[in-house]
């Protein structure tokens, strides 16, 4: 389960929000000015890094026709993803 909650309340409420992460697996987005810029979630929460799923994608053979549409698909996703910004800069 998801929730919204700001960074002003999250820290008003941090060992709530810590109890609830860790018992309920509660996930909180933190907010600020109504912006997602964080999230607290249950450590239990499963996540795959890009070596877990270039081991998990080695083992799959596609025909040529599926592995052009997912080249042209993770083409197009690439590029619609914004580049992070340095704001120390």
């Amino acid at each position: 389960m998801k929730k919204l909650i700001s960074v002003t309340d999250a820290a008003r409420n941090f060992a709530d929000c810590v109890n609830r992460a860790h018992y309920q697996n509660v996930t909180f987005v933190l907010l600020k000015n109504g912006v997602p810029v964080a999230r607290l979630v249950p450590d239990n929460e499963k996540l795959c890094s890009g070596h877990e799923l270039a081991d998990a994608l080695a083992g799959i053979e596609l025909v040529t026709a599926e592995a052009k549409a997912w080249r042209r698909d993770l083409q197009a996703t690439r590029e619609a993803l914004k580049r992070p910004t340095d704001k120390w800069k």
